[in-house]
């Protein structure tokens, strides 16, 4: 059993759902805090956690597949609250002695479920519910102690329960938007089975987290890498919150930003942080660790090999400091892998690492999304000018030029972006869209202007929307701003002949092209 004066804590195990990040944010949102880890966590790791309840994700094998993806078989034995989803579901009653079959219909896309008891789950819910189905097998034969509490026309067991174990399961996606009571049913297990209460929120998030730092530092010095973005400055303000005058921050300018980028950052931080800032000028390093280099994963492993390099000649010359912080947050984690998924990028500040280094890492916001990032942000003072800049990644613009680095193809993007931003600014979009960028391919076009040829470099622009990194859909801009967008770009760029919008969503593609 879980001892009750732990802090709340549910587990999401994922079994490669497409959806695992959102059940996790969903989670979230109810106040309570989660973690997403993979399927096969060790049962004693489980165990040591002390979670206050368990969701099975959904995920897309069949439970009689071979080598299908099985939690811990004593997992329900713990006395933990489970609630399972889709493929968690059909898992949970396989394991526990029902049976899944193949459905006679696959049901893909809305349903109406018709609940069949008000208790539990649908506590306070409507009898009848739109929700999202999403699964060809179907639980056939329901495990003893368990019984239904919602149909559809196609599944007779789209939600059940063994209320005495507090074991729940819905086959629909309770996470998703397109499932309108969906955190409803969420919160109603959250609370319910689980008896969280929702403690978990932005106040307590900074208390503990300035809490862990002082724990975690004493009375040694801490160098923070500061950015100007809205983590590094959230990371800096917990740490000087907890630290005081033991924190430096360290502004590397590596080359890679974009127009008037390291006169901002310096003076935003001068006018609202009474913390120590140290400002290092190191583009000519940096970009001659680029030379020749191509491929973007050797692109994010220099850099970030560079900036622990830069830190630590620094820390030596300013004098001792074990610790370097750092604004990483839990999508950077879950992209760097390894995780459930395949790796997807190593974020220069995870994966890109070098793995010896002179430091002990202090992130505060690593169990964080960008949003929850923001919030904390906002609770500690933070500018608004701060607080919802576009996320910028640490490499920079060295990741927005495809193939090799040079200085003439850095000068064209910076450019091309300062004319985005600009005109995104002045159309009042910019809270709006959660990050606008400029992508300079490794290409070239034949064009015309003014009578002549030219051969020129196109500029991508890509802007989504988006929550919390892990999904985005690309921003509707209104068609007068893009054609803007293009003229003011091929007039005002000599290289550049020809502007792209980029119409892709995440997934399939990621924010960033490298």
């Amino acid at each position: 059993m879980t001892d009750r004066t732990n802090p709340e804590l549910v587990i999401v195990l994922d079994f490669g759902a497409q959806y695992a990040q959102l059940i996790a944010r969903k989670v979230r949102q109810c106040n309570v805090y989660c973690e997403l880890l993979p399927h096969d966590t060790p049962l004693d790791e489980l165990a040591k956690r002390q979670p206050w309840g368990v969701i099975l994700s959904g995920g897309p094998d069949s439970v009689y597949a071979p080598g299908a993806p099985v939690p811990p078989r004593e997992l329900f034995e713990l006395g933990i609250p489970i609630l399972g989803i889709c493929y968690g579901m059909q898992l949970m009653c396989h394991l526990l002695g029902g049976s899944v079959t193949r459905g006679i219909k696959r049901e893909y896309g809305k349903a109406d479920l018709e609940v069949l008891s008000d208790a539990d789950l649908f506590r306070g819910l409507p009898q009848t519910m739109t929700c999202w189905m999403s699964h060809g097998d179907s639980v056939a034969t329901l495990p003893d102690g368990f019984h239904a509490l919602g149909k559809t026309a196609n599944t007779a067991h789209a939600a059940v329960a063994d209320t005495d174990r507090r074991f729940y399961g819905v086959q629909f996606h309770p996470e998703v938007t397109h499932t309108p009571r969906g955190l409803e049913v969420l919160r109603n297990f959250l609370y319910g089975a689980c008896e969280c209460s929702g403690s978990w929120t932005v106040a307590s998030i900074v208390d503990s987290a300035v809490a862990a730092i002082r724990q975690q530092v004493g009375e040694s010095r801490v160098l923070c890498g500061l950015s100007g973005g809205v983590d590094s400055a959230a990371t800096a303000a917990l740490v000087h919150r907890a630290v005081g005058e033991q924190l430096v921050c360290l502004f590397v300018d590596h080359g890679f930003l974009r127009e008037g980028e390291p006169e901002e950052v310096q003076r935003t931080f001068a006018a609202h942080f009474g913390v120590n800032l140290v400002t290092i000028d190191a583009s000519e390093r940096f970009l001659a660790r680029l030379v020749g280099i191509t491929d973007p994963e050797q692109k994010r492993l220099r850099i970030g090999e560079e900036f622990i390099r830069v830190f630590e000649e620094e820390a030596g010359r300013l004098g001792d400091f074990p610790f370097l912080a750092q604004g990483t947050l839990y999508s950077d984690v879950v992209e760097s892998g390894p995780h459930n998924a395949a790796q997807i990028k190593r974020h220069h500040n995870v994966g890109g690492l070098p793995e010896r280094m002179n430091f002990s890492l202090v992130e505060p916001l690593r169990g964080l999304f960008k949003d929850e990032a923001r919030a904390v942000a906002g609770e500690l003072g933070i500018p608004d000018e701060i607080t919802w800049r576009h996320p910028f990644p640490g490499p920079g613009l060295a990741v927005r030029v495809i193939g090799e680095v040079t200085r003439e193809k850095l000068d064209i993007l910076r450019q091309a972006d300062t004319i985005m931003l600009e005109e995104i600014k002045r159309a009042g979009l910019y809270r709006e869209i959660f990050q606008a960028l400029t992508v300079l391919p490794d290409v070239r076009s034949v064009g015309v202007m003014g009578d002549e040829r030219t051969y020129g470099y196109p500029i991508v622009v890509r802007c989504v929307t988006s929550e919390d990194v892990m999904t985005a859909d690309w921003a509707r801009l209104p068609h007068d701003l893009l054609e803007c967008l293009s003229t003011r770009i091929v007039n005002e760029v000599p290289a550049v002949n020809r502007v792209l919008y980029d119409l892709t969503s995440k997934p399939p593609g990621t924010i960033e092209w490298e």
